[in-house]
């Protein structure tokens, strides 16, 4: 299978996309992270306000990085 070559995900380095996923993506840590609460207006079909659609975007944009980079690239190993 070929792998995609996206260029911006190679200059992004994967401890910096993991830390950014777990700060970014789940803040703010209590009661709930907006991310959850984001997706779970969307399972129930209430995410219809453009600022909530907006940051569902923001929070989950860091994970969508890290995923692309992840199945893009594949597992980092030192040489």
């Amino acid at each position: 299978m070929k792998r995609i070559d996206i260029p911006i995900l190679k200059q992004l380095p994967y401890p910096v996309l993991i830390v950014a996923s777990l700060t970014l993506g789940m803040a703010p840590f209590s009661p709930q992270p907006h991310l959850i609460e984001k997706l779970l207006l969307l399972k129930s079909w209430m995410l219809v306000k453009p600022l909530d659609i907006f940051d569902l975007v923001l929070h989950a944009t860091p994970i969508i990085l890290l995923l692309l980079k992840f199945f893009c690239e594949g597992i980092p190993r030192k040489t």
